[in-house]
């Protein structure tokens, strides 16, 4: 069921930036909360065993900014309650919305300790620290998906190294990897893995999903 939810969104993505009854914005908050309206609404037609929801509780005072949760037709098959997730998604927009938060994507630590990056929270286990897999959705607003990739890949290599006041360690296996583009539809998918602290499983898969944003 996580793969085919990550399928799902994925396909969804697109069919959102589209639709011409959404509101246009730009601030990732309402862009999320758009997100997950469009979601659980085209799941109710088309992936009706599961639900989507907006700002998650995990550990401490964070919050996945997604989740997916099984309907009550799944519960007592292979899952135990309507309340669990088994997916959480971090959402950032690329580019981050100031210079001093550019890395967000990757890592919220750019010399005072903060623990708002994308992958960074879950290397750290603040989200989904029990689950395997997770994934990231990524907003370009500017921009190309191979662009990106190399950009994100370099965040990750000026960190292989460095001592970090979160206490997380990089080093080459984190990077992304796999770019899948599709032009027509300008999304993208790409993939990474992480070791992990602080959690139940010592490494989680994430799975990347890009939309481009820019003129739709």
């Amino acid at each position: 069921m996580v793969r085919r939810t990550i399928t799902f969104v994925s396909g969804q993505l697109p069919r959102w930036r589209d639709d011409t009854s959404r509101p246009r914005r730009d601030a990732e908050p309402e862009l999320n909360e758009q997100l997950c309206k469009f979601l659980d609404d085209r799941a109710r037609d088309e992936f009706s065993l599961v639900r989507f929801n907006h700002e998650e509780h995990q550990k401490g005072m964070h919050r996945a900014d997604l989740s997916a949760t099984p309907s009550n037709a799944l519960v007592g098959v292979g899952y135990s309650s309507i309340y669990e997730p088994f997916i959480v998604f971090e959402c950032k927009r690329l580019p981050a919305p100031s210079r001093a938060r550019e890395r967000e994507y990757v890592t919220g630590d750019d010399g005072d300790g903060e623990r708002g990056g994308g992958i960074q929270r879950f290397k750290l286990g603040l989200h989904g620290p029990e689950l395997e897999i997770c994934a990231v959705i990524g907003y370009l607003q500017t921009g190309s998906p191979t662009e990106w990739f190399a950009r994100v890949n370099d965040w990750i290599e000026q960190l292989i190294g460095a001592i970090c006041k979160d206490g997380s360690s990089w080093d080459a296996s984190d990077k992304l990897e796999k770019l899948d583009v599709s032009w027509p539809v300008g999304t993208s998918v790409c993939k990474s893995a992480h070791g992990r602290t602080d959690s139940r499983t010592g490494r989680v898969e994430l799975t990347h999903l890009w939309v481009e944003m820019r003129g739709r």
